[in-house]
């Protein structure tokens, strides 16, 4: 006679076997706003590579550059709110940007948990180095004398655009806004003298403050950089409506559960924690990683700042 039921016990390991999610053997897949070989980006690969062993499973990046952050943020948002898809932002792609619309498109934290912040920087502005402006002040007065003087961004609404319209708002000037597709260029043009200064992320501009190919005159942030102890902030050069600092930090979709958030929040803080991991973090000037708690705080501080700053300045994206 057949057996037409089959044991309890293989009935129960069945359920078990079937009831596990088909993606359980995907990898986490971390989304950075922007292309690869950027500062967000490297940091980006640094966290996938730590987190790897820490959650035992493959961990890969996925660069989706494009509309200022928002498809990568679309695209994460979208995702199912299961851990396994993680936005790797800054506060240009995740605050900003939104911050530009003349109606915001979504309310971040109803949308995205924090997990963590890996850290932020400050940003610098800089001339080149042979430049005759030693300073931010001479920096305004050679702009007050010479109406000819002009600044390079990554694009309208960047971090780097809207921090050159602060200077420009504090000192009264009016100095011409050059747009480029990304820092590189626009440092190629600082170095052939087609534009006179820009403002940019520590990360990237500090190896070329320190092979003396630029010249720093200020940092937009709220403190001095450990890596350039010399250098004053503005508001000590005298301008303290500028402030322009950027964050970086992981998020996920708003449902997923809290302690999918906290496992994947442990593992990003024990990993910062880490002092092999964190020189290779901290070395071109990130600096105070955040736990979920601290992470959230910050950003709310970021929307109320942000969005009436950016219409304060006038400033629209594309």
């Amino acid at each position: 006679m057949k057996r037409l039921f089959a044991p309890p016990r293989a009935i129960a390991l069945a359920a078990v076997l079937f009831a596990a999610p088909a993606h359980a053997a995907d990898p986490i897949k971390i989304v950075v706003p922007f292309a690869a070989g950027g500062p967000v980006d490297a940091l980006a690969r640094i966290v996938a590579n730590e987190l790897a062993p820490r959650l035992q499973t493959d961990v890969v990046v996925e660069n989706r550059g494009g509309a200022g952050g928002l498809l990568a943020v679309d695209q994460v948002a979208r995702a199912p709110a299961d851990g396994r898809t993680i936005l790797f932002a800054s506060v240009g792609a995740f605050v900003i940007t939104n911050a530009l619309k003349p109606q915001p498109g979504y309310e971040q934290l109803k949308v995205f948990a924090p997990v963590a912040r890996i850290g932020a920087a400050p940003t610098l502005f800089i001339v080149k180095a042979d430049s005759a402006v030693k300073t931010l002040p001479d920096l305004i007065a050679k702009a007050k004398s010479d109406p000819r003087m002009s600044y390079g961004s990554a694009g309208v609404g960047t971090t780097m655009h809207i921090a050159a319209e602060q200077l420009n708002a504090s000192a009264g000037t009016r100095i011409t806004h050059v747009p480029y597709r990304g820092i590189a260029p626009a440092l190629n043009d600082i170095m052939g003298g087609h534009i006179d200064f820009l403002n940019g992320d520590i990360t990237v501009l500090y190896p070329l403050v320190q092979q003396g190919t630029i010249r720093a005159l200020a940092v937009a942030g709220n403190a001095r950089s450990a890596l350039l102890p010399d250098v004053p902030t503005a508001a000590e050069a005298g301008f303290p409506g500028i402030y322009m600092e950027n964050w970086y930090g992981a998020l996920v979709p708003a449902a997923t559960p809290p302690e999918t958030i906290a496992k994947l929040e442990a593992a990003i803080m024990d990993a910062v924690k880490n002092p092999e991991v964190w020189a290779k973090i901290s070395a071109n000037g990130v600096y105070g990683p955040q736990d979920a708690k601290a992470f959230r705080a910050q950003i709310e501080k970021d929307v109320a700042y942000w969005g009436p700053e950016v219409k304060k300045l006038g400033i629209q994206g594309e």
